[in-house]
């Protein structure tokens, strides 16, 4: 079959090949490859082509039942893949399906969902996929080629920003066969061919006419997905029912999986009534993320009844990053050793204590508790060292030689801490004036915290924290808002420090650019909260991006963790290996844990209902 191609593709594919590049690709032979079930970051999936279901799930969970979740906030679209207005963050993964699904027990690996096949060369400089010709959308039309390249391109150009960073990678995109169609990537990248498999296929013809960049409600979209919208009141509730005629109810990666007959969502204004909620039984399940409350609040009587069962769910998954964000784009945090005085100052062996009873362990890295987190206080060695080894002029203190975050002594005071940051802020050009930190003109140090006011925690911590600043003649701002302006501000990185969480994984790609990377920094919507702009940070993500072995691609994350960490952009709180699940005792999950544990793909996705 001849090559087809979208009119934008072509002139992108001219753009950045040339059109005789392209047409002399096309016409090379192919390199050595072939269709599989799956595909690996590294090495080959787990699970051999004739697999029955995924390792964790229960291939015998009966059908039926709810799931009702209580939810602080509101949303105002059902839009989920778009930068504009705020969207149920399940409907992204729940109303639309992708050509490969990816399995939650391994680092990185996809097998097939709406792709029967998935093909690619050694050098993953291309990927092909081929439609299962029964992959159906939930309106009953089948889900083509067209949907599938239309999708990639609408995402990649009016998409939200998520989507951009991959699809600028394409150089080509063209129809093979009836049911095929191949991605040719402009830049080397192993990630990109599991990416390309990931991305949400919507159905092309419900959007002709319309808006795609517009938010709002009067646009119900439709997915191939188990699930499709049934009821909903915005802000209020909102109600998905599995589809009793779901094509995929056979394709082995779907076993065990979609056993609730409705899913429903219910909004509340902070997070403290959605606990209330929950544990007046209007919501059948909750997420305790605060260890001292699990082990003190949750003795009421639904609990001594055993109709309200709690779970430990460990994981093996790196901690990634939470706490406080220091906005480098802000003039006051611009100088590193502002950013050490502000970590000095914060006091977490006394926050621990007092909202934890001391049993949480502090973040020391963003890959903290995996293999991929960097050697805590150690200098870099081997490969780690080699790779920075081109930077080591332009790198902060402790990148190669070490770093570690200080340990008080847990009292309230804390001498040390608020003695080194005074030294720091000194260092910096700032001195305590009568009682406050200001500049050599006597100008004040001063900045800005938002916080949601639904953050409850964080809350918690920043008045702490506030608390020991004032003992170095600093009295921060601290603005709470609602979620809406709280989404907005943050959007904008209209702020000098906020409360921020980023999930990080065993298999870190291309989200790596989003967070951190250079071009994003400045694009809104982007999660480089802090806007870091480091040529060695940008290269560590290329480096794992172009790893073509598990020692490479350790070594280069360690190396991203090292200046992250020592970039001092973040002051961490605590983690735990567990998650803390309160539940009815109808809902039920396998046995056998995925190691990523409580996370995408989980609940309710594997979960079910059984008196």
């Amino acid at each position: 079959m001849a090559p087809v191609f979208f009119p934008r593709i072509l002139a992108k594919t001219r753009a950045f090949l040339g059109l005789a590049g392209v047409l002399s690709a096309l016409a090379a032979p192919p390199a050595m490859a072939e269709p599989m079930h799956g595909i690996a970051m590294y090495g080959d999936p787990a699970l051999p082509s004739d697999f029955t279901a995924l390792p964790h799930v229960n291939p015998d969970a009966p059908k039926g039942g709810r799931i009702v979740f209580a939810e602080s906030g509101s949303y105002d679209s059902l839009h989920p893949v778009i930068l504009k207005g705020r969207a149920p963050w399940q409907l992204r993964f729940m109303l639309f399906e992708s050509l490969m699904g990816r399995s939650y027990d391994e680092p990185f690996t996809l097998y097939g969902l709406l792709a029967e096949t998935v093909e690619t060369p050694p050098d993953r400089s291309w990927v092909e996929f081929t439609l299962r010709p029964e992959a159906r959308f939930s309106d009953g039309s089948p889900v083509t080629v067209e949907d599938v390249m239309w999708s990639y391109e609408v995402l990649g150009e009016k998409g939200h920003p998520r989507y951009a960073a991959a699809w600028d990678s394409v150089a080509a995109m063209e129809q093979t066969g009836p049911r095929s169609v191949r991605f040719t990537f402009n830049e080397e990248d192993r990630e990109l061919p599991l990416i390309m498999g990931l991305r949400p296929i919507l159905k092309k013809a419900q959007w002709e006419g319309l808006d795609f960049e517009a938010s709002g409600i009067a646009v119900i979209p439709i997915g191939s997905s188990p699930y499709v919208i049934d009821d909903f009141e915005t802000g209020r509730h909102l109600t998905l029912r599995r589809n009793p005629d779901y094509w995929g109810r056979d394709v082995p990666f779907m076993q065990g999986q979609a056993n609730f007959d409705e899913i429903r969502f219910d909004y509340y204004g902070d997070g403290d009534v959605v606990f209330e909620a929950f544990k007046a039984g209007e919501a059948s399940t909750y997420r305790e993320t605060n260890a001292a409350k699990w082990a003190t609040q949750y003795d009421f009587p639904a609990v001594a009844r055993g109709d309200v069962v709690l779970s430990d769910i460990p994981h093996q998954r790196p901690t990634g990053m939470n706490g406080l964000v220091m906005n480098t784009r802000s003039d006051v945090f611009k100088d590193w050793r502002v950013r050490e005085a502000m970590i000095r100052a914060f006091n977490f062996e006394f926050i621990n204590q007092t909202l934890n009873g001391g049993t949480l362990p502090r973040i020391e890295s963003y890959f903290d508790n995996s293999v991929l987190g960097m050697a805590v206080g150690e200098p870099a060695e081997g490969l780690v060292a080699e790779l920075l080894a081109p930077f080591a002029d332009d790198l902060l203190p402790g990148v190669i030689e070490g770093y570690a975050f200080p340990v008080s002594d847990g009292s309230e005071r804390n001498r040390a801490g608020i003695a080194a940051a005074i030294d720091l802020m000194d260092e910096a050009g700032w001195t305590v004036q009568d009682g406050v930190m200001a500049d050599a003109d006597g100008n004040p140090f001063s900045f800005e915290i938002v916080v949601s006011q639904n953050a409850t925690e964080s809350r918690q911590i920043i008045d702490i924290y506030a608390a020991a600043l004032g003992r170095i003649g600093i009295t921060p701002k601290i603005t709470a808002l609602d979620s809406a302006a709280f989404t907005e501000r943050t959007k904008g990185f209209d702020y000098d420090m906020m409360p921020y969480l980023w999930g990080l994984s065993l298999s870190p790609g291309n989200e790596q650019k989003l967070y951190w990377g250079s071009e994003l920094a400045d694009e809104e919507g982007s999660r480089n909260r802090m806007g870091v702009k480091s040529p060695a940070v940008d290269a560590m993500i290329d480096a794992i991006l172009t790893s073509t072995s598990q020692e490479e691609f350790r070594a280069a994350t360690k190396a991203l963790d090292r200046l992250l960490t020592a970039g001092r952009y973040a002051i961490p709180i605590w983690y735990s290996n567990v998650s803390h699940v309160a539940h009815v005792k109808e809902l039920r999950y396998p046995e056998r844990l995925p190691m990523y544990g409580d996370w995408l793909g989980f609940q309710p996705e594997v979960w079910w209902w059984e008196e």
